[in-house]
C-alpha cells in the first residue's frame, strides 16, 4: 500500500502565492509520475501538473504559466508552486501518484485525500 499526504493549502488573497506539497510513503519501488489535481465545488476534476519519474512535465491550461511542479526523487515528494493566485483557482486540490510497489508489477494509481485552496480577500 501507499499513502500520499498532502500539506501547503490554506486561505490566500488574490494575487498571492501557495506551495503545496504531497509525500508518498509505503511500499514503493518507482514513482512513474506524480500530479496534481483539482476540483471546484460543482466542477469536474481537472489536470492543473504532472511530472513523471524521468522528470517530464506537463501542464494543464487551468494554471499553466502560473504554477511550478518539482520533485524530491529522493523523498519521493512533489511541489506545486502556484503565484498570482485568483478567486477561480479556489479548490480543493488533489496528489495522485503512479507507482510500482514491486518489481514486474504494474503501477498503480493512488490518491491523496486533498488539501482546500481558497483565494479571497
Amino acid at each position: 500500500q501507499v499513502q500520499l499526504v498532502e500539506s501547503g493549502g490554506g486561505l490566500v488573497q488574490p494575487g498571492g502565492s501557495l506551495r503545496l506539497s504531497c509525500a508518498a510513503s509505503g511500499t514503493i519501488f518507482f514513482v512513474h509520475a506524480m500530479s496534481w489535481y483539482r476540483q471546484a465545488p460543482g466542477k469536474q476534476r481537472e489536470l492543473v501538473a504532472t511530472i513523471t519519474g524521468g522528470g517530464n512535465i506537463e501542464y494543464g491550461e487551468p494554471l499553466k504559466g502560473r504554477v511550478t511542479i518539482t520533485r524530491d526523487g529522493t523523498k519521493n515528494t512533489v511541489y506545486l508552486q502556484m503565484n498570482n493566485l485568483e478567486p477561480m483557482d479556489t479548490a480543493v486540490y488533489y496528489c495522485s501518484a503512479k507507482v510500482q510497489s514491486m518489481v514486474g508489477q504494474h503501477p498503480y494509481d493512488y490518491w491523496g485525500q486533498g488539501t482546500q485552496v481558497t483565494v479571497s480577500p
